[in-house]
């Protein structure tokens, strides 16, 4: 038996696979839409949810995150390992993290005998589904609490995500820019690039076209790793063919340790759009 279970959100963009490897478990985040909440990971898969975005994106929301979700998935962690880690999208961005601390204190009244502790991954997207593999990877090694926690905290260090949306039409719902100005980027054509830096998502460029816009992330992808070993997920809303051509190029151009696609998080895509590709990577 492992020393330490993970638990992390399912805007950490993790595959099913690696999940049911690492023995991660996974909190869903809450989507809206047309008057039903479906719980992400759960009740619906990033494809299905996009099916729904696409017939109304005005309707579809995310819900925000309900501390009883967290509750059940630590409450199972709880009865298999002494100890349990919870690694939260940032808290700069939603209020996951504080909905995770008040699961914490119910679960030490239920659990007494069990360390629990919450970290703050101060990231979104696959960025900080590696976090999470990087815990989870220590877990399996059989580190201790504190060693599985430490090798999340060198994760944070070190990786990092590019999107690049398909359009802007839809950014205002982040808070980032007026809706108008939203309206007028889209008649444009503009395509964002988007980043995380201090627990915030960011704006590091944009570009006309689709083409240009794959060749920047690739850029600044390459002025950061190199040609040293490098971990990557390569990520998709709704655009799985153009995102296994991304992983196809990446295959080709760098040093691969580890490379993967998943779905870009539905509940960041109510904000980004369907068409959005990203990467989240990290140099050995």
């Amino acid at each position: 038996m492992k020393k330490v279970a993970v638990v992390t959100d399912s805007i950490s963009c993790l595959t099913r696979e690696l999940v049911e490897q690492y023995g991660i478990r996974i909190a869903p985040i809450n989507l809206y839409f047309g008057g039903k909440v479906y719980k992400d990971w759960v009740d619906i898969t990033p494809d299905e949810a996009y099916e729904l975005f696409l017939k109304d994106p005005e309707s579809f929301k995310a819900s925000g995150n309900n501390p009883w979700d967290w509750v059940e998935a630590c409450r199972e962690a709880c009865t298999e390992t002494e100890s349990v880690l919870c690694i939260t999208l940032s808290s700069r961005i939603s209020g996951v993290y504080n909905g995770v601390l008040e699961a914490k204190e119910h679960l030490k009244t239920e659990f007494p005998r069990t360390s629990i502790e919450v970290l703050d991954s101060q990231t979104v997207t696959a960025a900080e589904g590696f976090v999470a593999l990087a815990a989870a990877r220590a877990a399996e090694e059989g580190k201790s609490l504190a060693g599985v926690v430490e090798a999340a905290r060198e994760m944070m260090d070190k990786v990092t995500f590019l999107a690049l949306l398909d359009t802007i039409r839809h950014v205002y719902r982040t808070g980032r820019i007026p809706r108008i100005a939203s309206q007028a980027g889209s008649m444009l054509n503009i395509k964002p690039i988007l980043t995380g830096s201090s627990g915030l998502v960011r704006f590091v460029g944009a570009v006309r076209s689709r083409e240009r816009g794959i060749e920047r992330l690739l850029k600044i992808m390459r002025g950061k790793v190199g040609q040293d070993p490098v971990h990557v997920a390569v990520m998709h809303a709704y655009a799985l063919d153009e995102a296994e051509k991304l992983r196809e190029r990446i295959s080709s151009e760098f040093n691969c340790a580890e490379l993967w696609v998943t779905g870009f998080s539905p509940v960041m895509g109510y904000a980004t759009g369907t068409g959005t590709l990203g990467v989240a990577f990290y140099k050995e």
